[in-house]
Formats: C-alpha cells, sequence, structure tokens
C-alpha cells in the first residue's frame, strides 16, 4: 500500500474538479481526500501501486471538460490509512494564489497547427495555447494578464482577439497568443549582417556546416551544433571553456532516441511530457553521436524539441543536435539579444534572434531513473516554480540555499516555492541572477518575508547576502537542510534517520562534514554517526583533484603514500607533506571525497574537468552482477572506511577488473548505511545529498534497507543535491 499526492495546476477551480474526483475515487473503492488549495486541486489516496497509477491516468484522461489541466505532479508517500473518500474544506493563503505555471511544450494540436499548410500559423515559431507556451519566464505580475507579461508589448490582431475572448476555444485567455501578424518576429544576424527571409532554412544550412549557431529559445540562449560532427562539437568545447562536461544533445523525435538510446517506457514519456526535460539515458554502442559530445560517458542527456521554434528547425535538420546552455562556464545563461551578442560573440557564428522579452532566465530541467521514480537533478524550465505543499502551515520565510547548484525559495502557509536553478555563486553575474531571484520571487508574489533561512557557513556567498537583509536570521547547518527537504516532500514525520552523503559542508562543530548519519527530530537533530576523517590536501582544491582526497586518505590510514607518486608528476616532494598539515588540510567526513579518492585509486581520474566527475566514472563503471563487498565497520558512532580502502588496494594490485572493484566499493557502502540504520532503530530513513544522485548507491542501499524492513525516502520532486538545500532551510525555519 502507497498513498498517491497529486497536485493538479491550471483552471482546475470552479468546474465540477473535485465532484468527479470525488466519484472516481468512489467508483475505484479508494480513500482519502480532496480539496482546492491556494495553487490548484491536491488529491491524496492510500492504494495498490498499480491502481493509484491507473487513477492517475484517469484523473488526466476524464477529467470535467471546462477543466484545463496544465501540469500534474505526483508524490509518493507512506499510507495514511484514510477511512473514507472526502471533499475537504477549500485552503486559502495570505499570499497571491501561486497560479503561475512553468513554461510548457508544444501542444500537440499547436504542433499539428504549425504544420499544416492551410493553417494561418504554418510555421510560426511561437504558436501557442492554453495548454502550452510560455509561462513563468515571461510574466511579470500577478494576476497572470497579458499586460503582466511580456508580450504586453504586442497587441492582438482582430483574428486572435477572436480567439482570446472566446470560451469555447483553445486560446481562450491564452496570455502569450499571437500570429504572424501580430506576434514576435524571428530573424538571424550573421557576419553578412541581418537575414528575415527562410530564416531557420539559413540556420538549418549554417549548423550542417559545422557552424556554432545561439537561439533564443524559451528562458534563454541555446547553443546549438551538429552532434554528429566531431569537428563541430570540439569547436563549441573550445570556444566555450567546456572542457570534458557532457553536452545535452537534442533529437528530432523519439523514434531517432531509441536509435541511439535505450529508453525505457517512463523515460519515453518524460521526454514527450509537458515539461519536456533533458533526461539521462543509455547510450548504444553504435550511436551516432560524436564522441566529444559525452566523453567517455556511456550516458547521454537528451532532450525532445519543446517549443514551436525547436520543432521547425528540428524538420528542417532530421538529425540530432548539440542543444547546450548559451553562457560561459560558471555565469548564467544569456537571455536578452543585446547581452548575448556581446557575452557568446566568441562562441557563435550566427545569432537565431527574436523580440520576445525574457522576464527571467531558465535553463532546461535534467531528470534520471532512479528507484523506478524520476529523479530530478536540476529543477528549472517545466518544474519551476510549481510550489511544494507541504502538510504544516509556515510562518513567511525567504530560504537562500547553499553556494553550488544554488536556488533561493519563499515559504507560507503549506506550500514552499523553489526558484529555477541558479548556478554556482562563483561569479559577479551568478550573484546578481541569485540577488535578483529574490527580488524577483518577493515581487511576483507580493512575498514579505519574517525571517530569513540560510547555511551555516558563515563564508558562502548566499549567508552573507543573507546578513544584509536586515531581518531575523536562522542559520541551518548544510546536512540538516538535505534531510528537511526530503522529509518535506515525502510529508515525513520527524524522529528519521537522514543519511546525508555530499561534498562538503560546514558542520556545527567548525569541522567540515559531509558523511553523515542525522537523527532529525521534532526540535534540530543528533549527529548520530558520521564516516571517519580524513585529512583534505589543500581544502577546496581537492574537490578539483581527486588524487588529493587519496593522499589524504592514504596517509590518515598510515597506509604506503609512494603510489601516488606518479600522479603528482611535477611536485609529488610538496605533495607528500601536505597532508600532515592542519592548517592545509582540513579535516572531513566527506562522502563524496572518499568517492574521488577511491576514483582516484583504480586510475580512473586525478583531475576533474567538472564536479563530480570522479565520482561519476566511479559509477558508470559498476559491474551490476557483481555482489562482492568491502567491509566498512562502526565503532562508537564512527563508520571506518580504512578496512574498505585495504581491500580495495589488494584487489587494485591484483589487478582485479575495475568494474568489480567499484561494485564492491558501492556495496560496502550499501552494506554499512543498514548497519548504521539497526543501530539507529528508526523506521524511516532519508538518503540526500549530491552522492545520492548516484542510481546504483541509491537503488542497492534502498534494496537493502527495504529487505530489513526499513522505509525508505528519496528524493523525487527535488534535487538530492545542493539545489534542494533551500527548500529544506524554508521548511525548519519556517515550522
Amino acid at each position: 500500500m502507497r498513498r498517491l499526492r497529486l497536485c493538479v495546476f491550471g483552471a482546475v477551480q470552479g468546474v465540477g474538479f473535485r465532484p468527479f474526483v470525488y466519484r472516481l475515487a468512489l467508483d475505484m473503492g479508494l480513500k482519502g481526500w480532496v480539496l482546492n488549495g491556494p495553487s490548484g486541486v491536491v488529491i491524496e489516496v492510500d492504494g495498490s501501486p498499480k491502481v493509484l497509477e491507473r487513477f492517475a491516468e484517469r484523473v488526466a484522461h476524464e477529467r470535467p471538460t471546462a477543466s484545463v489541466v496544465a501540469a500534474m505532479e505526483s508524490v509518493w508517500l507512506e499510507p495514511a490509512g484514510f477511512q473514507d473518500f472526502e471533499i475537504k474544506a477549500s485552503e486559502g493563503s495570505s499570499q497571491l494564489s501561486a497560479w503561475i505555471l512553468p513554461d510548457l511544450a508544444t501542444c500537440p494540436d499547436c504542433l499539428k497547427e504549425i504544420n499544416s499548410p492551410e493553417e494561418r500559423r504554418r510555421d510560426y515559431a511561437f504558436t501557442n495555447c492554453t495548454l502550452c507556451g510560455p509561462r513563468f519566464t515571461i510574466i511579470t505580475g500577478l494576476p497572470y494578464d497579458r499586460p503582466r507579461t511580456t508580450m504586453a508589448g504586442f497587441p492582438l490582431c482582430p483574428k486572435c482577439r477572436e480567439e482570446y475572448t472566446a470560451p469555447h476555444d483553445r486560446r481562450f485567455h491564452a496570455q502569450p497568443i499571437a500570429c504572424p501578424d501580430c506576434g514576435p518576429k524571428l530573424w538571424l544576424e550573421t557576419n553578412e549582417g541581418r537575414v528575415d527571409d527562410k530564416v531557420l532554412d539559413q540556420a538549418a544550412q549554417l549548423i550542417r556546416d559545422d557552424s556554432i549557431v545561439a537561439m533564443k529559445g524559451i528562458g534563454g540562449f541555446l547553443l546549438l551544433c551538429d552532434a554528429r560532427s566531431e569537428e563541430a562539437v570540439a569547436k563549441l568545447r573550445l570556444r566555450k571553456k567546456r572542457g570534458e562536461k557532457p553536452f545535452a544533445v537534442m533529437f528530432p523525435t523519439l523514434k531517432s532516441v531509441e536509435e541511439a538510446c535505450v529508453l525505457a517506457w517512463p523515460e519515453a514519456d518524460w521526454l514527450i511530457s509537458a515539461a519536456a526535460p533533458i533526461v539521462l539515458l543509455k547510450r548504444k554502442p553504435k550511436a551516432k553521436i560524436a564522441p566529444a559530445v559525452a566523453p567517455n560517458n556511456p550516458r547521454l542527456g537528451v532532450l525532445l524539441p519543446y517549443a514551436p521554434l525547436h520543432h521547425l528547425l528540428m524538420q528542417r535538420l532530421g538529425f540530432p543536435i548539440v542543444a547546450t546552455s548559451g553562457n560561459l562556464s560558471e555565469e548564467p545563461i544569456a537571455k536578452d539579444n543585446d547581452i548575448a551578442k556581446k557575452k557568446l560573440a566568441g562562441i557563435a557564428d550566427a545569432f537565431l534572434m527574436h523580440d520576445r522579452p525574457i522576464a527571467r532566465h531558465a535553463d532546461d530541467s535534467i531528470v534520471r531513473l532512479s528507484r523506478g521514480h524520476q529523479l530530478i537533478l536540476r529543477r528549472a524550465r517545466g518544474f519551476a516554480p510549481l510550489p511544494l505543499r507541504v502538510s504544516k502551515p509556515l510562518r513567511p520565510v525567504l530560504a537562500l540555499g547553499a553556494h553550488l547548484k544554488s536556488t533561493v525559495a519563499i515559504g507560507w502557509d503549506k506550500q514552499i516555492v523553489v526558484s529555477q536553478h541558479l548556478g554556482d555563486l562563483e561569479t559577479a553575474e551568478s550573484l546578481a541572477a541569485m540577488r535578483d531571484a529574490v527580488k524577483d520571487l518577493c515581487a511576483l508574489y507580493r512575498f514579505k518575508p519574517e525571517v530569513v533561512a540560510c547555511d551555516l557557513h558563515p563564508d558562502y556567498a548566499s549567508t552573507r547576502f543573507a546578513e544584509t537583509l536586515g531581518l531575523p536570521l536562522v542559520r541551518v547547518q548544510h546536512h540538516h537542510a538535505h534531510v528537511a527537504a526530503c522529509m518535506a516532500e515525502a510529508d515525513l514525520e520527524a524522529p528519521v534517520l537522514g543519511v546525508s552523503w555530499d561534498g562538503l559542508g560546514l558542520g556545527t562543530d567548525g569541522t567540515l562534514w559531509g558523511g553523515e548519519f542525522l537523527i532529525v527530530e521534532k526540535k534540530g537533530f543528533q549527529r548520530f554517526a558520521h564516516l571517519r576523517p580524513f585529512p583534505l590536501p589543500g581544502g577546496d582544491a581537492a574537490t578539483r583533484e581527486p588524487r588529493r582526497s587519496a593522499l589524504g586518505l592514504l596517509f590518515e590510514a598510515k597506509m604506503d603514500m609512494s603510489r601516488l607518486e606518479a600522479f603528482f608528476p611535477t611536485d609529488w616532494q610538496a605533495a607528500q607533506r601536505l597532508p600532515a598539515s592542519t592548517m592545509l588540510s582540513p579535516r572531513t567526513t566527506s562522502a563524496g571525497r572518499l568517492f574521488d579518492g577511491m576514483a582516484s585509486l583504480a586510475g580512473l581520474r586525478q583531475v576533474n574537468d567538472f564536479e563530480g566527475q570522479a565520482a561519476m566514472s566511479l559509477e558508470h563503471c559498476v559491474d551490476e552482477n557483481e555482489l562482492g563487498t568491502y567491509p566498512c565497520p562502526i565503532k562508537d558512532g564512527v563508520v571506518d572506511w580504512e578496512p574498505l580502502l585495504q581491500a580495495a588496494l589488494g584487489d587494485i594490485d591484483r589487478r582485479v577488473p575495475v568494474s568489480r572493484i567499484s561494485a564492491r566499493f558501492h556495496n560496502g557502502l550499501a552494506r554499512v548505511v543498514v548497519e548504521v540504520a539497526k543501530l539507529a532503530k528508526l523506521k524511516n530513513v532519508v538518503l540526500t545529498g549530491g552522492v545520492f544522485q548516484n542510481a546504483y548507491l541509491s537503488e542497492k542501499t534502498a534494496a537493502l534497507l527495504e529487505s530489513e524492513g526499513f522505509k525508505v525516502h528519496t528524493h523525487q520532486r527535488l534535487p538530492p543535491n545542493d539545489g534542494g538545500i533551500s527548500a529544506g532551510q524554508a521548511f525548519l525555519a519556517g515550522s
């Protein structure tokens, strides 16, 4: 038995939606409730997973004809033991209704329309209706009407006005409505000047010729090139200063995705959904994709066209293209024409532009399959700013998140609104984007926070910004926020055991945590157990160089460090002295750095080109049929990785395949989570933090825990990485 929470967004109030749900639940013998919330209709039902999945399908397809369902989010929870089904009283809100939808992929009707010769919107790149098109990236104020969008500068022509005001038309009150006569225009800029005729044909030809085209999309500019061409992709990497970080690939059709990737049914559904995220898929060996797209990576980040402009361009190309954010590394995606031309001048050979302003940038969201459900790795276009419903009311709180993978959040009543992904707060541009996001959310919802939440780390840019706001400040420990974020979306009551594994976060004792087992209680938490600390040679430099983590592990375990000499070809003498310096090598319990160290010792990666690359390489080579396990004993709340390390080094020296070594390493860490859970004696276990983006580790750990009778909770609507921190902070500080 499970409990399914459905949040239905759109024109779903005052159209008989709740009575429809009531009758459907009775017909299917389900117990639970339905209510009108400040953001839409909320439904909770108990039942078997198969029956609940069928219930969700029927809600979507049999809904009242007068309703418009723009988005529907599902969260799987523990059963509540409902005794009947009821229509609960509506919930109001002290703020404006959160009827701000994410940007929605082109619907089938609009796609058919732009491809129909007799339609007046044939080949029109800005076609949309009530069920699709830009929302979050064009809205400038509430209530959501055309004058409070970036479409305000495009007066409706008589034909569009007729559609907009006709109650039975699918464009009835579709605020972004437009046509070639009254809507935005498309053009191409090259070194030869501006082109206004056959724009898409010429842009397509440039891509065929291995040029790089910067295209203004829904939430900002994308950089496009032929994904089959090693030369074009290598040129894009060099100009964008991207190194080896994988590029996303846009395929023209679902069939073309199936030719290149292994595609399971839920992954196919995600690709064609209204959110249309990037989905991480296993690449087939003979996929016609340039190796430079995702070097040494068995997966591809795949997406389908999600706007009319994409569909029209991809129909002309008929082959996959790289579609990556239009920015320099570590900077926010460019969204304005003039800024894009300035910032991307050294990258793009041509600019595919339009004159519809973008109110706020939004990167493409990224998801992957984990434990049979969708795991969000980056929450932006298609998901943000759908509110996260929580079960207890919150005082008005602003949460500023962490330092990496930044998001900000506002919470009030029974909802938390998390911003789109903002990126790492490493540059002046990203800091400005974070401050703008705070102003934007507060202005959009006319929200006045009573308290501000931030990370415990005093040197995070988000913390320093929080200190300037003049509001009561709640400093939330990093790993506590990770666990709280998962508790909020899983509707969990304390106490729970939170396994919070990531890179680094400041602990309450002033040291760097990262391999934590926290018992989260109603008032605070206790650190029940943690990984054995080890020195981090060079501090932050170890995040970029896994060989430094390996050095710290060998030093702590008093093992022979000379095996690493070849990995420090120019500075070995200085490197081997570094771990002994308490000033230059702070101690940490980081699980993320433990993964880095193992990847280094296994010969997989010595220097990271992007965050998490070494740990990813360790996951990618796992032999899933290997059942062996390295030992990792626990004593007095300390998980000792030294026996695990010794066993792994023995296998390395015996030249055991690295795939088996990786599996035994993962299996050993999964097993130790179970052993700690047995000691904690709590039924509910939360797996969170960036390390649990690793699908093999997450699935293995959950399976072992469940076999021992534990209830396992992982993220569904929020990222397990630092992108979920702001929601956890809001949940704790607002309670």
